[in-house]
């Protein structure tokens, strides 16, 4: 059997990432892997089980670290369509995931390079190797699309709110 390349795991993520989508959350996916085996996988469900912490990292990490029945994933990989928010890089730092391939950047709270990168720090005790850029374009659209199709749907509630209301119609 042949290794997988980062681009079909992240094909993978993106799946994992309609999955979200389906369930009327930002889609996101991320998938766990140990010597080329899912491990883990996780989507965006934070509006489905309010809970802010169910990130598809979150998500994926917890299922990887019961399948493996400890909490550290040493040489792990984790594939996500985009890049990790702070709390999320933490929780990649903390169960030592060797390594992190991402799609898209996150200009607003990317936390592998975007705009910091907790990932490398160099006074923490364990560094990730970061991979970003994979299927870029597609898991950007995925996100992108989400948000116009959003935008829409709260544009078109407040037009239907402005109507004039044809009930108040006198005989």
């Amino acid at each position: 059997m042949s290794e997988k390349d980062d681009s079909e795991w992240m094909r993978y993520a993106l799946s994992l990432a309609d999955r979200a989508a389906a369930i009327g959350e930002v889609p996101v996916g991320a998938v766990v892997v140990l010597e080329n085996k899912v491990i883990g996988e996780g989507w965006n469900q934070s509006i489905l089980r309010h809970d802010p912490s169910a990130h598809a990292e979150m998500m994926a990490i917890r299922q990887a670290a019961n399948q493996v029945e400890n909490y550290r994933l040493i040489n792990a990989a984790l594939y996500v369509t985009l890049e990790p928010c702070p709390m999320c890089a933490g929780l990649l730092v903390h169960s030592r995931i060797a390594k992190i391939v991402y799609g898209a950047s996150d200009y607003k709270t990317g936390a592998a390079g975007s705009i910091m990168n907790l990932l490398q720090h160099p006074q923490l005790n364990h560094q990730v190797e970061v991979v970003s850029g994979v299927l870029e374009q597609e898991c950007a659209d995925k996100i992108s699309s989400f948000f116009a199709r959003r935008r829409k749907e709260k544009k078109a509630l407040k037009q239907e709110r402005n109507q004039p209301s044809n009930n108040n119609i006198s005989e």
